[in-house]
C-alpha cells in the first residue's frame, strides 16, 4: 500500500525540508508519545512474567525478495562519514543487539531485531523500517513498540525501553521506498517489573549497553558481521535457526538491485540469515570481535535466495548515504526522559 500526503493526519511530523541529493526530510513518527502511553506499552509486555514477550512470534511482513547484480556501481552523494561507538561505562561488555518487539497491524505480538546506537542522549535504536511502521495497514506505526536489548531465551537482562518516536525518511513514511527501509527509533530509559508488577527505572539504554557507531557513504565491497535473531525456514523447508539467541555470520557487500520492489540502490551482503526474525539485523563495518562494536552501515530489509537452490544466501539492506545519516543525526539529538 502506497501511502499518500493524508499520513501527515496520522501523526507523521516532516522534520527537514524538501529532499536534494544532499539533504533528507525527516519524518517523526509517534509510537508512545507520552509517559501514560509508555507505562500501559511496557506493562502490556512485562505483564504475567513477559507472556507477550515469549509469545510473540517473528514479524513476515517482506522478508525475502529476489535481487539482481548492478552492472554500474551507483556514486554516493557525499563523502564517507562516521560518528564512534559507545563503550558502556560501567566497563561492560557491551549488549547492544536484541529484539524490537510490537503489536502488527493483525493484532498479533512480533518481533524484529534491532541495535542500541552512539547518541547524544544514550536513547537510540535502529531497525528496519517496516519493523515500526505498518507498510500493509493503514495506520501509520506498529502498536506497543519496545526494544529488549541483549533477549535471551526471553530474558531482559538490560530492561525493556519503550519506544517515543520513529525518525524515518518521508519517502517511506509516505510512499513506502523501500531503497529508505530503515528506522531510527527514540527510548525511554529503560523499566523493569518486580514480582508485583510494580515498574523501576532502570536507566539510559547506552549507559547500560552501550552503543554501535554509524558510518554512511561507505564503498561497497567491504566485509561486515551480522548479527541478529533469524527464525524462519529456508524456501527448502529447513529450519537451521529458532529465534530464541544471537546469531552471527560474516559476509562481503555488493550493490543490488530488487526489480520487484523498483529499488535501484540497495546493497546485498552474503549471508544465510533466513528472512522471518532477521529484520532489522546490524550491518556491522570494522567490527572488532574482542570490544563487540563496530559501526551500523545497514539493517536487514528483506533476504534472497541468488542461486535459486531454495536456500537463502543474500541480506538486503538499503544504503546508508548523506541522507540516511541526517535523520540519523535528527534522531540521535532528540531526548526522551524516563518513564517511572
Amino acid at each position: 500500500m502506497k501511502r499518500t500526503l493524508a499520513a501527515l493526519g496520522l501523526g507523521i511530523v516532516l522534520v527537514g525540508s524538501t529532499a536534494t541529493p544532499a539533504q533528507a526530510a525527516v519524518a517523526s513518527v509517534p509510537l508512545a508519545g507520552t509517559a501514560a502511553a509508555g507505562l500501559q506499552t511496557a506493562a502490556f509486555w512485562l505483564a504475567d512474567g513477559g507472556a507477550n514477550l515469549r509469545n510473540a512470534t517473528p514479524y513476515a511482513v517482506r522478508t525475502s525478495v529476489s535481487v539482481t547484480d548492478l552492472p554500474v556501481a551507483p556514486v554516493p552523494d557525499g563523502k564517507p562519514g562516521s560518528t564512534a561507538p559507545l563503550i558502556p561505562p560501567d566497563g561492560e561488555d557491551p549488549a547492544t543487539v536484541g529484539k524490537v518487539f510490537f503489536v502488527g497491524g493483525d493484532g498479533q505480538p512480533h518481533w524484529c531485531t534491532g541495535t542500541a546506537l552512539q547518541s547524544q542522549y544514550r536513547n537510540l535504536v535502529a531497525t528496519a523500517g517496516h519493523c515500526v511502521l505498518d507498510i500493509e495497514g493503514a495506520s501509520a506505526a506498529q502498536s506497543h513498540v519496545v526494544f529488549v536489548p541483549g533477549y535471551a531465551d526471553g530474558a531482559a537482562p538490560e530492561g525493556l525501553y519503550v519506544g517515543k518516536s520513529a525518525f524515518v525518511h518521508d519517502e517511506f513514511s509516505l510512499y513506502d521506498d523501500l531503497e529508505r527501509d530503515y528506522a531510527f527509533m527514540t527510548v525511554y530509559n529503560g523499566v523493569a517489573a518486580d514480582s508485583a508488577g510494580v515498574l523501576s527505572d532502570t536507566g539510559r539504554l547506552g549507559d547500560n549497553t552501550g552503543g554501535q557507531g554509524f558510518a554512511w557513504n561507505q564503498p561497497a565491497g567491504s566485509s561486515l558481521r551480522l548479527l541478529g535473531y533469524p527464525a524462519g525456514p529456508h524456501p527448502d523447508g529447513t529450519l537451521p535457526y529458532n529465534g530464541r539467541n544471537l546469531q552471527q555470520s560474516t559476509g562481503t557487500a555488493s550493490w543490488v538491485a530488487a526489480p520487484e520492489l523498483s529499488a535501484e540502490w540497495l546493497v546485498g551482503v552474503d549471508s544465510p540469515f533466513t528472512g522471518e526474525g532477521s529484520l532489522g539485523s546490524a550491518w556491522l563495518l570494522r567490527y572488532e570481535a574482542s570490544k563487540q562494536l563496530g559501526y551500523l552501515n545497514g539493517v536487514t530489509m528483506s533476504v534472497s535466495d541468488t542461486d535459486a537452490d531454495n536456500r537463502y544466501d543474500t541480506g538486503v539492506s538499503a544504503y546508508f548515504d548523506s541522507q540516511a545519516a541526517m535523520i540519523y543525526k535528527a534522531a540521535a539529538a532528540s531526548w526522551t526522559g524516563r518513564l517511572v
